[in-house]
């Protein structure tokens, strides 16, 4: 009699890194980084680094086809802000909080546009309205591409880097861990759909702390 063994359930993160092995996986890890430039509150980082785990030797190339794909998304992003801003762009740039501020968020742009692309680019502040805010502020189109390929490099690339370098030790740490870095990933996408709206400041919340300082400046004024 010979004893039958069930097949063991694969744990999400095993899942995950299977799927890295699609044939489709670039172009998909591509079109996230596409989406996320212009409109998805996605991080592609959760795709991204379960397929430089599973092979690092790929660590590099992956890092240039998210750069590529992201500054590419960016000028989608820039062509909202530019042509269909009242349409599209608007909606979008409400959905993550930056509604209120928005016109002192275009000043920056038309003051330091190329410093504002690269915080954009490397930070948590959500790219699209970067890329949106440049569109409306008409930055010119050559410093919106050279300073996201900085901005968009360093925030791929980086990281990819570290995997590449360090990844057999981080992979033989996700296998000891293989639940805690599945359940980290769904983690991971909630925060950037729930947190999204959180990142700017509303500024019907702002604006009366700021004219009860102007009160209590003026007040000491007359007073002195």
């Amino acid at each position: 009699m010979t004893e039958t063994t069930a097949p063991q359930k694969l744990k999400l993160y095993d899942r995950m890194k299977l799927a890295t092995k699609h044939r489709l996986a670039e172009p998909i890890l591509a079109l996230l980084c596409f989406l996320e430039a212009m409109i998805l509150p996605i991080f592609p980082e959760i795709m991204l680094a379960p397929m430089i785990v599973a092979d690092r030797t790929r660590a590099w190339r992956l890092a240039a086809i998210c750069t590529v794909s992201s500054v590419v998304g960016g000028l989608a992003g820039y062509a909202i802000g530019y042509f269909l801003f009242d349409t599209v762009g608007k909606a979008i740039i409400d959905f993550y909080g930056a509604g209120d501020g928005f016109n002192s968020l275009k000043q920056s742009f038309n003051e330091n546009g190329p410093l504002m692309i690269i915080i954009g680019a490397i930070s948590p502040i959500p790219y699209k309205v970067i890329t949106i805010t440049s569109g409306v502020a008409g930055l010119d189109l050559w410093t919106f591409v050279f300073y996201g390929l900085i901005g968009r490099g360093l925030r791929y690339f980086v990281p990819c880097g570290l995997f590449y370098f360090f990844g057999k030790a981080a992979n033989e740490f996700i296998e000891k861990h293989k639940a805690l870095a599945g359940w980290a990933m769904v983690v991971l996408v909630i925060v950037g759909f729930a947190a999204a709206p959180l990142l700017f400041p509303k500024a019907d919340a702002t604006i009366p702390a700021v004219l009860e300082a102007e009160d209590t400046l003026t007040d000491l004024g007359d007073a002195s």
